[in-house]
């Protein structure tokens, strides 16, 4: 649904509108702009609280850069709702996330303001300085770079590593810390108490607020000035913050913090570290949510709210007349503790997700056995393993797609030392609207090809529990379980544990003309089928086989001995995935006269859209499935009749 825009928004439609305006119009573009971010959104749905908070600072950016010239990342990039409607999208934002409109992070291929796709976090810093380096290796001199780091971004080690090089490098960067104190949920560790005591430091803020503005006047002067007022600048800041400056160790020069909310400001700040060399950092302080009063006051419940009613902040949830199942990670919420509680060994470890995965169920009800660890996944992996070492068995909550960044963690540290680490990969198979960078397509082929893994995926809630339970076993070694997002399948789902005896599958029903292999959720649409099928007069048989290492070769020799059409099904890539499995299977014990058709995920990037279209586009939904088994079984009576 497309919502008009106030009266200056209206009238820009790309940087070099905005630039017209006089800067006593900006705060009225920027009231303007909250305003239709919160418009659009309410009725559309989408992240919420993160770009409210970066308004001015969006503003203020497109005013001073000369964009796209100037390069600019976002980090991470559900921030960048307001620099989307800045840049040519406006017209376009309403279709944002959904099913063939535009993309709710920054990408590449949709417009030259988006200088780099950010839909993971703490990539901007290492980004813009490769963007910075290149630009000086070609004599760009003029050239700014920006990286806008926040909403707990600057938590994670890649951040830290790209500060260490960036800090030898003498090209012109600019670093934005955004700081809100959250990522989804509040932002934990030691850099958070020492941001807040470089906030809350009153002579230094006192100091700050002309420095910039001096260094740079003085850099138009001659570097030999500039190199003296840079002395004396380092000199008063390690005095008045009493300890030495972690940005300034690292050879950038700080700046701030200032107030990321004052419009004119800001573009008076940026304006002189325009003209300002090397590396350096400008800390902002902002509010997640701002202009929105019940976003402010919690902005974890704001983050991504879904559709809602702008005027009075209800949020719209869709009303049933029964009881509907649960969310899967709800189901691991309430079940770990659960099993916590009658095993003393349980840990449970998330990177800064611990609403997204329900973890924070644990964290409340357990606070010495629950961890927040940031956004750090292969610190997550590798505190696991540490924890494992010692007899402990941590349930590692990582959605799939950022379980790729702890890949060397997983082999090195956890598989090669066979320790009892249970990894939760939540958002498995396709994750929504939030597309591409968060579909978590790879984990049944990058996690199966690893030795000592266990491999598993549950068809419904009481199977995530059964395999949870099992997992925590002892001498069970590394563990995964994948689950989608969303809702399962059953109201009745929170039934007493049993163990799965491990690389066991399972017959979900008989039949005489085509064999369906399926793993994990995406079975349900196979029943969906069946059910089609049946009433049409075919008759397929069903096997979920839960685990895809170790594989049920028992089922799979009775399923190869009695049928010669085989389909697979699976929400993961086709390349290496189950399907893969199966056909390795098929051949190295010598089934050669199969016929085999796989469905899953084609080997390309499927952009953002609920799951059934997602699904449904690649063929794998209940339709799909039912188009593919009579094409088989059609295929056979037609060669039966032929012989």
């Amino acid at each position: 649904m497309q919502v008009p825009a106030g009266n200056l928004l209206q009238k820009i439609n790309y940087p070099s509108d905005l630039k017209q305006l006089n800067e006593n119009e900006l705060e009225q573009v920027c009231q303007e702009l909250r305003q239709y971010i919160i418009d659009v959104v309410s009725v559309n749905g989408g992240h919420f609280a993160a770009s409210l908070g970066v308004v001015e600072l969006t503003v203020a950016l497109q005013y001073v850069l000369n964009t796209p010239y100037d390069q600019l990342v976002w980090d991470v990039g559900h921030q960048a709702y307001g620099h989307k409607i800045l840049t040519g999208r406006r017209d376009q934002f309403h279709t944002n996330r959904i099913h063939g409109g535009i993309s709710g992070f920054p990408k590449r291929s949709e417009s030259e303001y988006d200088t780099f796709g950010v839909g993971h976090s703490s990539t901007s810093i290492s980004a813009a300085l490769g963007m910075a380096v290149a630009s000086q290796y070609k004599g760009e001199t003029d050239r700014q770079h920006v990286a806008v780091i926040g909403d707990g971004s600057m938590t994670a080690g890649m951040a830290f590593e790209a500060l260490n090089h960036a800090g030898i490098e003498n090209s012109n960067l600019l670093v934005i810390l955004n700081d809100n104190n959250m990522a989804i949920d509040p932002n934990v560790g030691a850099l958070k108490e020492y941001l807040t005591d470089i906030t809350t430091s009153k002579p230094y803020n006192r100091f700050r607020d002309d420095i910039a503005h001096v260094l740079a006047k003085l850099s138009s002067i001659g570097p030999d000035a500039f190199k003296v007022a840079q002395k004396l600048e380092k000199s008063i800041k390690g005095t008045l913050l009493k300890r030495s400056n972690f940005f300034e160790a690292l050879k950038f020069r700080y700046f701030g913090p200032i107030d990321g909310h004052d419009v004119n400001h800001l573009i008076k700040v940026l304006k002189d570290l325009r003209d300002i060399p090397g590396p350096k950092l400008l800390h902002c302080i902002t509010v997640k949510g701002k202009g929105y009063a019940l976003a402010e006051k919690d902005q974890t419940k704001w983050h991504a709210p879904g559709l809602f009613d702008k005027i009075t902040g209800e949020i719209k949830k869709a009303k049933y007349d029964k009881p509907q199942p649960p969310k899967y990670q709800d189901v691991f919420g309430h079940s770990i503790i659960e099993l916590a509680e009658q095993n003393p060994k349980i840990m449970g470890i998330t990177p800064a997700m611990p609403s997204g995965c329900s973890l924070n169920l644990m964290m409340k009800a357990m606070p010495n056995r629950a961890f927040d660890v940031g956004i750090a996944e292969q610190h997550a992996v590798t505190f696991s393993a540490g924890l494992a070492t010692q007899g402990l068995t941590p349930f590692c909550n990582i959605y799939s797609s950022f379980m790729q960044r702890a890949y060397d963690q997983v082999i090195h540290d956890v598989a090669i030392q066979k320790l009892n680490v249970v990894f939760c990969l939540d958002r498995a198979g396709f994750a929504g609207a939030d597309g591409a960078t968060h579909h978590g397509a790879y984990d049944l082929a990058y996690m199966r090809c690893i030795p000592n893994m266990t491999v598993s995926a549950p068809m419904n809630e009481e199977e995530l529990r059964n395999l949870m339970y099992t997992a925590q076993q002892e001498n069970m070694g590394p563990f995964v379980i994948r689950y989608p997002r969303g809702n399962g399948v059953m109201v009745d789902w929170q039934r007493p544990f049993k163990a799965i005896p491990v690389g066991k599958g399972r017959k979900v029903c008989d039949g005489d003309d085509v064999a369906i292999l399926s793993i994990g959720a995406i079975g349900n649409e196979v029943i969906k089928a069946t059910a089609t099928l049946n009433a049409e007069g075919y008759n397929p048989a069903h096997y979920d086989l839960r685990f895809v290492k170790p594989l049920d070769e028992a089922l799979l020799h009775e399923v190869f001995k009695n049928f010669d059409k085989v389909i697979t099904v699976e929400d993961g890539c086709l390349e290496g995935g189950m399907g893969s499995a199966v056909l390795e299977f098929m051949i190295d014990n010598g089934y050669t006269n199969i016929r085999v058709k796989r469905l899953g995920i084609p080997d390309e990037f499927i952009e953002h859209g609920d799951q059934p279209e997602l699904w449904a586009e690649c063929g794998y939904d209940a339709t799909g499935i039912a188009r593919q088994v009579r094409n088989m079984a059609e295929k056979r009576s037609v060669n039966t009749i032929a012989s």
